[in-house]
């Protein structure tokens, strides 16, 4: 599995090297369709590391390694549920 995600890793590299790469040339060349790729390409700049981040997020959550994580936050949770006016929650007057 580490050798996937090395594998995986150095694409997304790969491919955001290349899309900086082709960002500076379209801003340099002057073309008609130049403005529509330069578009693109800083599109696909902030997207696919948003893209990328959010799938890592999912198959975490998919793979259940944050089920200690969430658990903790339940039970840190129903605590403050049992403690009212710990946090200054309590309306009664």
């Amino acid at each position: 599995m580490k050798r996937i995600k090395r594998i995986l890793a150095i694409a997304g590299i790969v491919l955001l090297a290349l899309m900086y790469a082709a960002t500076l040339l379209c801003a340099i060349l002057d073309t008609s369709s130049t403005m529509v790729l330069f578009r693109a390409c800083v599109m696909c700049t902030i997207l696919v590391p948003i893209l990328i981040w959010g799938y890592t997020v999912i198959y975490r959550l998919a793979k259940g390694r944050d089920n200690q994580e969430l658990q903790e936050a339940i039970n840190t949770l129903e605590s403050e549920k049992k403690q009212p006016g710990k946090h200054g929650n309590d309306h009664t007057a």
